[in-house]
């Protein structure tokens, strides 16, 4: 049998010399601004869609992991952000976004988790 110690691995090297390079939060708001502040076409958890959500356009995101996928094809880097609003009450989490990039540092795709109860988000059925 093979044993494998991935703890002092290259990868983990690489991975945190590319999160101490990048400018992660500038990555989410740059997705934040090119998709206007509006998710389209929302299922949330009890399957209940939503036409349009419009975030608050004062949200900051905060990076709270990242992680790399290798497929027997591809690549990828994964991004998961808290997305925080300040309000004069206080600061409110509204959920969660996921954004995946090729190792290119291309745009693949995105998955956003939110807190549909929350007054921030304007919402149309």
């Amino acid at each position: 049998m093979t044993k494998l110690e991935l703890q002092n691995h290259q990868v983990w090297r690489d991975l945190t010399e590319i999160l101490e390079i990048l400018d992660n939060n500038a990555l989410a708001k740059k997705h934040l601004e090119l998709c206007d502040y509006k998710i389209c076409g929302y299922w949330d958890e009890q399957d209940k869609y939503y036409e349009t959500i419009t975030l608050p356009r004062i949200l900051e995101a905060e990076l709270i992991s990242s992680s790399i996928g290798v497929t027997y094809k591809e690549r990828f880097l994964q991004l998961k952000f808290f997305l925080i609003a300040s309000a004069v009450d206080g600061t409110h989490k509204l959920g969660e976004l996921v954004l995946i990039y090729n190792e290119n540092l291309e745009f693949i795709d995105e998955n956003w988790l939110l807190d549909i109860d929350s007054p921030m988000l304007e919402i149309q059925f």
